[in-house]
């Protein structure tokens, strides 16, 4: 058998394929997955239901629905795809102290977009919609963590980074369920963390490696009577692989537990703090020189979160129970950025001529204005030179561009679920609603300065607008007029609120049917604050039902067809609506504008596919399969464009409709010594329209735009993406994985036309590697980009010109390049015994 396992390897690490890291696997349970945020099984972030072994046969689900509690449902019940990642996945990027790289590594369909340059604050891309921590990215995924909706007040991103790894349990990536309420375009992602009832012991993890690399973990959990205790901490800290890119994180989370059996509750809080620097595309002129290379810094993005919840489940009557959660959430972002300006001598039109002026390529002027009164707008002033600033001929001016994020949100959720039997038939029966709070403040300020030899941005003592960046308000610079370029300043309030109810009822032993729908009201409000801006003033009222309907039907454990029918819908954020206007554009994310009010976007989806479980394949193991095909419809979506002659400066718009849709296909052997995973996802995204958008940059641009007809691809999106991967018991106590990711080429941000070439198709390979040298200590490695593939994830373009008066840009293709090879190690202690890792569901994937 030993020389049998040998040459399976052997034979399999010939495939350019690799990897997926897995101590061990359970054949006792079925997997069931929660179809609502609120509500899982007791003490699990992996609800499962019992299974029986039949003699010498595969294992036999028992017909026990009163294990089941909240919205969980078996596998074979949900009419849409799911896809999940489990703590054992995790622990294969345990270097990498990052749980989006376990999500873009096993989940087809999903591929990442790196516009920081920085692997800790990427977008992530599932199906064509986004979930990102970028302000301004518009967002088409609902993200949960224990119940709580995560995406943030002011523009619904989303701080993956501000989540520690080790102390997550489970995450599913849920589609077509309009349960899971604003934002859930393309899907939800529903974390579910540890706590005490499903994880004990003592762990310390450390590690270092490339790039200064130091990061260390400690997670510990325990059990007395009914109360449970879980915290973990951890922290990150290097240099980055590009220059002046430095990363530090800190993260910690607790949960105290009591339960009793027919309840249980949880007090969780959790905080974090962190700090990235270097967060930008840069020219490819600059990046062919020195790959390492940036534009102009500062870059710096510093973020602070403390939040409080508590959970609770009570189980009023053998087949009634009720959950909720409610929660405080206080959230901060603070992101400096220096910046090339828009500055030149003021128009010979003007009254100011020899004096500091915004260039007005990008406006228009008003009817019956002359062309005296409307470039006088232009000039620029500030707090210590209200009368304007001298024009010196050859200063190579620049901004230090300052905002300040800041929301306080609070809120709960309220379910109860039934699982009586209706007219003798099997039943599950949930209904809930929700309702989320936040105030939100937001200040933004430019001022002036100089671009220095080495492109960081620093105040000019020598003019009289100089300042320092520390303080917002401090110090400001605006155009007369407050066009373009201006202070900002906004308070608002959101009010979010959801009722839903969904009903699965099982027609036959095989045939089960779900239909449900769930009721989204928003309300948003924002108060301008300086007096530059009166039409951010406004409230704005959005609300709409999505149904959804699906059919599963189960001809055997092996084959389980499946079919359904949602909507969604996704409400315009604080920002979008405060930056509508192309004739007072934005300074992403700097300036709040006028704003015209935007529609809210609306999703149709369609899914069918099979999917199954072959147990016993080989060696004991387990075969998952699935094979599925999408499509979601969108009208009235919202894209980011850049303002013909202000290209640093954008705005949002509705556009008549775009469409996703596609294929995936997946294939896993999981046994108690190897697994083994390929899948391929098509992903068509495209829009469906004729029109003209803003694109000043492009270079097939024709007046500062381009023509989009139906068909044209979404950019960012690769066509094909691939992934495989294996991991392997190579020696007692010794494992070896490789994963490899593949994706075709995708357009630049900013070609919607098409027209231009596209970001080169890439793949990368992952190894990592294990040895435990007894049951407490065990030493791990990891590379990343093992082959030092150089490609790029995200690319948009800019206005080439002489760059700091010095250094002239042609080409204006800007990228982002992906972390070359890099090497990490480290040590994991267990202290006593080595806590039981939870068994798997072995229907765990698909």
């Amino acid at each position: 058998m030993r020389s049998l396992r040998y040459s399976l390897f052997a034979s399999v690490a010939l495939l350019p394929c690799v990897a997926h890291a897995q101590s061990s696997v359970s054949l006792s349970e079925i997997s069931v997955v929660a179809t609502t945020p609120v509500g899982v099984a007791s003490g699990s972030g992996a609800p499962s239901i019992p299974a029986l072994q039949a003699p010498g046969g595969p294992a036999l689900q028992v017909p026990d629905t009163t294990r089941l509690r909240g919205g969980a449902l078996p596998l074979n019940k949900i009419p849409s795809t799911v896809e999940s990642v489990t703590a054992a996945d995790l622990n294969f990027d345990r270097a990498t102290f990052n749980a989006v790289d376990t999500l873009a590594r096993r989940v087809p369909g999903l591929n990442l977009s790196d516009s920081q340059g920085n692997n800790n604050r990427v977008d992530i891309n599932y199906r064509g919609f986004q979930a990102s921590p970028v302000t301004g990215v518009p967002q088409g995924l609902a993200v949960y963590q224990n119940g709580v909706r995560i995406n943030e007040a002011f523009g619904d991103t989303v701080n993956l980074d501000l989540i520690p790894q080790v102390a997550i349990n489970r995450i599913d990536v849920v589609t077509g369920n309009p349960v899971f309420g604003l934002n859930a375009l393309g899907g939800a992602i529903n974390i579910q963390m540890k706590n005490g009832f499903n994880w004990q012991g003592t762990e310390i993890t450390a590690l270092g490696g490339s790039d200064g690399r130091i990061a260390g973990s400690l997670q510990h959990g325990k059990m007395i009577g009914p109360w449970s205790i879980y915290f973990a901490g951890d922290g990150l800290n290097d240099r980055g692989w590009r220059f002046q890119s430095p990363s530090t994180i800190g993260r910690v989370y607790g949960d105290l537990g009591y339960r009793t059996p027919d309840s249980e509750f949880h007090l969780i809080g959790q905080m974090a703090r962190t700090y990235f620097g270097a967060a930008a595309a840069t020219p490819t002129d600059f990046t062919h020189v020195d790959p390492r290379a940036i534009f102009t810094y500062p870059q710096t993005t510093t973020t602070e979160l403390g939040t409080i919840q508590l959970t609770g489940r009570v189980d009023i009557s053998p087949t009634w129970d009720l959950s909720g959660n409610a929660y405080f959430r206080r959230f901060s972002q603070r992101y400096i950025d220096g910046n090339d300006s828009d500055f030149e001598n003021c128009s010979r039109n003007s009254s100011f001529r020899g004096s500091l002026c915004f260039e007005d390529d990008g406006f228009t002027q008003a009817a019956g204005q002359s062309r005296n009164a409307f470039t006088n707008q232009f000039l620029m002033i500030g707090r210590g030179a209200p009368n304007g600033i001298p024009f010196t001929a050859g200063v190579p001016y620049g901004t230090l561009d300052v905002t300040k994020t800041e929301a306080t949100g609070y809120g709960g959720s309220l379910q109860a679920a039934n699982r009586d039997r209706v007219f003798g038939f099997n039943n599950s029966f949930v209904v809930g609603g929700s309702i989320d709070v936040a105030n939100y403040g937001y200040k933004s300020s430019s001022t002036l300065g100089v671009i220095n030899p080495d492109l960081s941005v620093t105040t000019n003592p020598l003019t009289a607008a100089y300042g320092t960046v520390p303080g917002l308000g401090t110090d400001f610079l605006r155009t007369a007029a407050a066009l373009g370029i201006a202070p900002s300043s906004v308070t608002g309030s959101n009010l979010y609120m959801g009722l839903y109810a969904t009903d699965t009822i099982d027609i036959t032993d095989a045939l089960s049917l779900t239909a449900g729908a769930r009721l989204n009201f928003a309300r948003i409000a924002s108060q301008d604050q300086t007096g530059f801006s009166p039409d951010v003033t406004g409230t704005h009222y959005f609300n709409k039902i999505n149904p959804v309907a699906g059919l599963t039907y189960r001809f055997s454990p092996a084959v389980n067809l499946y079919g359904g029918y949602s909507e969604s819908n996704r409400a315009p954020t604080p920002l979008e609506l405060a930056c509508a206007n192309p004739l007072r554009p934005c300074l992403l994310p700097n300036s709040l504008v006028a704003d015209p009010p935007l529609k809210q976007v609306e999703g149709r989806t369609y899914e069918v596919g099979f999917r199954g479980a072959l147990p016993n394949f080989y060696d004991g193991g387990l075969v998952n399969y699935k094979v599925g095909a999408f499509r979601t419809d969108l009208t009235n979506d919202i894209l980011s464009l850049a303002t013909p002659g202000n290209a640093a400066r954008g705005y949002f718009v509705n556009v008549p409709g775009t469409r996703r849709q596609g294929v995936e296909v997946g294939l896993e052997y999981v046994s108690d010594w190897l697994s083994v995973y390929a899948n391929y996802a098509l992903i068509d995204a495209t829009f469906q329209f004729t029109g003209t958008l803003s694109s000043p940059n492009n270079p097939q641009s024709v007046d500062g735009a381009i023509n989009v007809v139906p068909g044209n691809k979404v950019p960012l999106i690769p066509d094909h993406q691939f992934k495989v991967g294996f991991d392997v018991e190579v020696l007692p106590r010794w494992r070896v994985g490789m994963a490899m990711q593949a994706f075709s080429s995708a357009y630049y941000r900013g070609d919607e036309s098409n027209l231009n070439r596209k970001l080169p198709a890439y793949y990368v390979l992952n190894l990592n590697t294990s040895y435990r040298v007894d049951r407490n200590l065990e030493l791990f490695g990891y590379v990343t980009n093992l082959t030092n593939n150089r490609y790029a994830t995200f690319g948009t373009f800019f206005e080439p010109g002489l760059v700091a008066n010095r250094y002239p840009v042609v080409d204006s293709r800007t990228t982002t390049l992906a972390q070359p090879l890099s090497i990490y190690g480290g040590i994991r202690y267990t202290f006593g015994e080595a806590p039981a890792p939870m068994a798997e569901p072995i229907v765990r994937k698909y």
